[in-house]
C-alpha cells in the first residue's frame, strides 16, 4: 500500500520487442484496411450530436415567428457550418433537395473533415438529414419539432426520391403481426392482440390531411383513438416504438426521405416501418429509377436503412413526446437530445448545458 491507502500494482516485464512487432502489425493492418470499412469503428455519435445541437439551436431562436421559411434556412445553415468539423468523409444522400434545388446539404454535397483535409483518411459515410422536422411547428411554437439526421456506412442509406411514400410504423411487440397492405381494422386487432390490449386502448397518430380521409373513417370504425397532427410524422414515428410513450402505430402516407430516416431509427430501437413510394407519373418513376428506389415495393428498415452501423441522431427544437425543446437562460443553452447507435447497440438521451463564457456565468439545471 502506498501513502495514500492505495494497492500498489506489480510492475510486469514485457518482451519489448514482441511489443514493438505487435504494435507494428497493428498499425500496417489499420494503414491497408479500407477507409469505408472501418466506419463508426470510433464513436462518431456525439460528433453528429453536436450537428444536430446546433441546429436547433439555430432554429430555436425563430420560434413562434410565423417565419417557417426562416426557421428551416437557419437550421440548414448551422447543420452544414457544424457538419465540416465531424472527421467523416462524408456524402449527403438525403438532404434539402436536388443540387439545382438546395444552395446547402444538398443530395450528393460532400461533406465533413476530409473536404478540407483532402491528405487525411476519413471514414466514408452516406448521411440522411433533416435539419428541421416540423418546420411549420417551431414556426408556430407546436410541439415536436427536431433537427435530426441519421448515417451509416456507405450504401446504407436508401437514396429516396422526395415524393410521398404510404407509412405503417409499429413497434417491437406488433412488428411481425401487421402488413400495409391488410384493412386497417385487421392491423389494429393485430396490434391490439400483441400489446395485450383492446383496439379502444389503442392510439393512432395520422398526419391531419385531406388524403386521409379514409383511413381516418376506418381507424375510428374500429374504434381506436386518433391523434391528428399538422406535422412531424418521423417524431410520432420514433414515438411508436417506444414502450410508454402513448402512441401505439402511425399510419398514413407522408415524405419519404422521413421514412428513411425513421428506419433508421427503427433500426436502433427494434420496432419497424411498412413503406411503399407513391409513384404517380412517369417522371416520378423516373426519379425512382434514378436513385436506385423500386416503385410499388413493400420497403422495411432493413431495407430503408440496411446499414451495419447506424447512427441516429436528434435534439429537440419544441417540447414534444419524448424530447424537451431548447432552452435559453442569461448564460448559456440547455438541450435535450437522443443519440442512438446499432453497433454498439445503445441508446442515449443527452441532457447539455452550452455555457456562455465569463467570470461570473451561473449553471442552472
Amino acid at each position: 500500500m502506498n501513502r495514500f491507502g492505495q494497492r500498489r500494482v506489480p510492475h510486469l516485464t514485457v518482451d519489448e520487442s514482441a511489443a514493438w512487432r505487435l504494435l507494428k502489425e497493428r498499425m500496417t493492418d489499420m494503414a491497408t484496411t479500407p477507409a469505408s470499412s472501418t466506419l463508426l469503428d470510433s464513436d462518431l455519435s456525439l460528433e453528429f450530436l453536436r450537428v444536430v445541437e446546433q441546429a436547433a439551436i439555430a432554429c430555436a431562436h425563430t420560434m413562434g415567428q410565423g417565419e417557417r421559411t426562416l426557421s428551416d434556412h437557419v437550421a440548414v445553415e448551422a447543420m452544414r457550418k457544424e457538419m465540416d468539423t465531424v472527421p467523416i468523409d462524408g456524402t449527403i444522400v438525403i438532404g434539402e433537395g436536388e443540387r439545382d434545388e438546395a444552395p446547402m446539404l444538398f443530395i450528393g454535397e460532400k461533406v465533413g473533415l476530409a473536404q478540407r483535409q483532402p491528405e487525411q483518411r476519413f471514414p466514408g459515410v452516406d448521411i440522411a438529414v433533416d435539419p428541421l422536422e416540423g418546420t411549420n411547428l417551431c414556426a408556430t411554437g407546436a410541439p415536436n419539432a427536431i433537427a435530426v439526421l441519421a448515417a451509416s456506412e456507405h450504401g446504407g442509406l436508401l437514396h429516396a426520391p422526395d415524393l410521398y411514400m404510404e407509412k405503417l410504423v409499429v413497434g417491437p411487440n406488433s412488428r411481425h403481426a401487421v402488413h400495409l397492405d391488410a384493412p386497417v381494422a385487421d392491423n389494429l386487432r393485430a396490434i391490439a392482440r400483441c400489446l395485450d390490449r383492446t383496439v379502444e386502448d389503442l392510439t393512432v397518430v395520422v398526419l391531419d390531411r385531406p388524403r386521409h380521409e379514409d383511413l381516418i373513417r376506418h381507424i375510428r370504425a374500429a374504434g381506436a383513438r386518433i391523434r391528428l397532427i399538422g406535422d412531424g410524422d418521423l417524431s410520432a414515428g420514433i414515438a411508436a416504438a417506444v414502450v410508454g410513450s402513448g402512441v401505439h402505430a402511425v399510419m398514413g402516407t407522408g415524405g419519404a426521405p422521413e421514412g428513411v430516416l425513421t428506419a433508421a431509427a427503427m433500426r436502433c430501437l427494434n420496432g419497424e416501418i411498412f413503406a411503399r413510394l407513391v409513384v404517380r407519373t412517369s417522371d416520378d418513376e423516373a426519379r425512382c429509377a434514378a436513385m436506385g428506389a423500386v416503385p410499388g415495393r413493400i420497403y422495411t428498415s432493413a431495407e430503408l436503412a440496411s446499414g451495419q452501423q447506424i447512427i441516429f441522431a436528434a435534439t429537440g427544437v419544441t417540447d414534444g413526446t419524448l424530447l424537451k425543446g431548447v432552452r435559453f437562460f442569461g448564460d448559456g443553452v440547455r438541450t435535450h437530445s437522443l443519440v442512438m447507435q446499432t453497433h454498439p447497440h445503445r441508446i442515449r438521451f443527452v441532457d447539455s448545458i452550452q455555457v456562455h463564457s465569463g467570470p461570473d456565468v451561473k449553471i442552472r439545471f
